[in-house]
């Protein structure tokens, strides 16, 4: 569409361009019958990228047509220019772009200190409006996805995250992490031939109702997860074994208090063991058993899980997050499960 530049007029740090169009006639975005009957005529200031480091304001006179078309429900309209005005907009089109850039790239707060320096000043909250604007794009079928927990309000509320493991891109978030949640997401997007998830009993079950077709692999963090807890315990149990070598016991148990100091601890730790596996093997729970021994609970937990009270006398064995034992068929059916990261 021809456009006619009537005045250039700068001022202070803006520039204003008066803008005609030469168009002698406008097409009804309702019918599409075209109109050369005139109603009335306004102008719409837009903003544009900047101009030598100034503001740029684009002052178009817009015609207001009549429809001809008496089947059509609208009686006027008003023109639109081709890649510089739109409904309601106050930006034009490529200003517009260049902000959502911003946004995206930079955030908020960031962005809109940036538009300062391009002359094109908005506040954070017109940035978080251009990237909420933009419509969700349509999730299509996913050939290898991978599902993981991620924390809303950590220790409160989680969601699940679903990712194409080909692109390594976010495909959807699910509100919870339960399994009919994941199963129901499956069915409503076939296709799926793989699932890469953690070792939780939720994602196992959503994805053998979901898909059952689908192969079922565990991630590379919970493989190499198992692999080093498993190296782990077997050099615990074997670590007598070392006793003729001194320079790898030195490594592998800890060096000996002058001061009696690691003596002591060692007896106290051998004993609070042993109480401990007496109260659990009566049947009392982890929580009673913290009460009644004035202990935390994650003390109590690290103590259940050591096979000998001399896995504890070496270092602190690392306290898992989630212990739920599911198979896979990327693991051995004896391999001992990974925690489930949160968030």
């Amino acid at each position: 569409m021809a456009l006619t530049i009537v005045r250039v007029c700068a001022e202070g740090r803006s520039v204003r361009l008066d803008i005609d169009v030469a168009v002698g006639d406008g097409g009804c975005p309702a019918c599409g019958c075209r109109s050369a009957r005139v109603h009335s005529r306004y102008r719409r200031t837009l903003a544009d990228p900047a101009i030598g480091g100034r503001q740029t304001l684009l002052r178009v006179r817009i015609r207001r047509f009549f429809c001809d078309n008496t089947a059509c429900r609208r009686r006027t309209f008003a023109e639109q220019v081709p890649g510089l005005t739109t409904p309601y907009a106050r930006r034009t089109p490529l200003l517009r772009g260049i902000l959502e850039k911003i946004a995206l790239a930079l955030g908020d707060r960031p962005g809109a200190r940036m538009t300062r320096l391009l002359a094109v000043e908005v506040s954070r909250t017109t940035l978080l409006r251009l990237v909420r604007a933009p419509p969700a794009p349509e999730v299509e079928a996913v050939a290898v996805l991978g599902v993981d927990d991620f924390a809303f309000r950590k220790g409160r509320d989680y969601g699940s995250i679903i990712v194409d493991m080909h692109t390594g891109r976010p495909v959807d978030l699910l509100a919870d992490r339960r399994a009919d949640s994941f199963a129901d997401w499956l069915r409503a997007h076939s296709g799926t031939e793989v699932v890469c998830r953690d070792r939780a009993s939720g994602y196992a079950e959503g994805a053998r109702l979901g898909a059952p077709d689908a192969i079922q692999v565990a991630d590379r963090f919970h493989l190499l997860y198992n692999l080093t807890q498993a190296v782990d315990r077997v050099v615990r149990a074997h670590r007598r074994c070392l006793k003729d070598r001194p320079e790898a016991e030195a490594v592998a148990q800890p060096r000996p208090s002058t001061n009696g100091e690691q003596g002591r601890r060692a007896e106290v730790t051998r004993q609070r063991y042993a109480e401990i596996h007496a109260l659990h093997v009566k049947g009392i729970g982890t929580t009673a058993i913290s009460t009644t021994l004035n202990l935390d609970g994650m003390s109590v937990r690290r103590y259940l899980r050591a096979a000998t009270a001399d896995e504890l006398l070496t270092e602190t064995i690392p306290e898992p997050v989630n212990s739920t034992n599911t198979s896979l068929t990327s693991l051995n059916a004896g391999s001992r499960a990974a925690p489930t990261r949160p968030g």
